[in-house]
């Protein structure tokens, strides 16, 4: 479907046994970005709803790791050119059609953001299908979740605390020689984070900037890495000052 400055479209993958993938893409004019789950400190993340669909029991939509923008408006995390957003389907009954519906707001930026919107249907495992490109997508590019400290190329080593009086932690990262990497923070809804340039040892800074005032216990966060065409997720967990535990 065509768009403000952008395409959308719900494509499908193979169905069998009841799962099925499906994808969807929004592809961009020239010099304009769209945005991931967490836009950063401005954009608009997408918004889907998928309540018009049948025999679905469950979605998941999986996120390409990001980019790192910086404008006038500030840090956001985007995506330039195209993006394909795989989603795993599993459907209530196997022996049945899966029918997406989806209606989708996701925002748009050159100079300014302007929200976009479609609506979109299909009929999973008819037609075309993109079954090797959402797969591709799948295996290269959304990132692959291991434990802090996993070993690897790309790794989230160990969230250290600083002093008593700072709020955040210092991520201690591995990437590859020559890859300077960028680090996304996501925390539960109120808290904000913000993050450095890596260090010359591959350290990078994380900024408590916000919590609820009435924070309590611990909370998880996730932590996305992307070097070069590589990224990885691990979550840590922080007591209730920002602290890991």
């Amino acid at each position: 479907m065509q768009g403000l400055h952008s395409r959308v479209q719900l494509v499908s993958g193979d169905k069998e046994a009841g799962r099925a993938l499906a994808g969807i893409e929004i592809a961009l004019d020239p010099g304009f970005k769209t945005y991931w789950r967490d836009p950063g400190e401005s954009g608009l993340p997408p918004r889907f709803d998928w309540s018009g669909s049948e025999n679905v029991k469950s979605l998941d939509i999986r996120w390409p790791a990001p980019s790192r923008s910086q404008d006038a408006a500030g840090i956001s995390y985007v995506y330039h050119d195209s993006v394909l957003l795989p989603v795993i389907v599993e459907a209530e009954d196997p022996a049945k059609p899966i029918r997406l519906s989806l209606s989708i707001e996701y925002g748009i930026c050159k100079d300014i953001c302007i929200p976009a919107n479609a609506k979109l249907e299909r009929v999973l495992g008819t037609g075309p299908s993109r079954q090797s490109d959402i797969a591709a997508v799948l295996s290269s590019k959304v990132p692959r979740v291991q434990a802090i400290g996993a070993n690897g190329d790309l790794s989230i080593l160990a969230a250290e605390s600083g002093s008593q009086a700072e709020s955040g932690f210092t991520a201690v990262l591995r990437a590859p020689a020559g890859l300077s990497p960028t680090l996304f923070v996501e925390g539960p809804e109120g808290w904000y984070f913000s993050t450095a340039h890596p260090d010359d040892q591959n350290r990078i800074a994380v900024t408590l900037d916000e919590k609820p005032k009435d924070a309590a216990g611990d909370v998880s966060v996730r932590l996305t890495l992307v070097a070069g065409e590589k990224s990885v997720e691990s979550v840590v967990r922080l007591d209730a000052s920002g602290k890991p535990r």
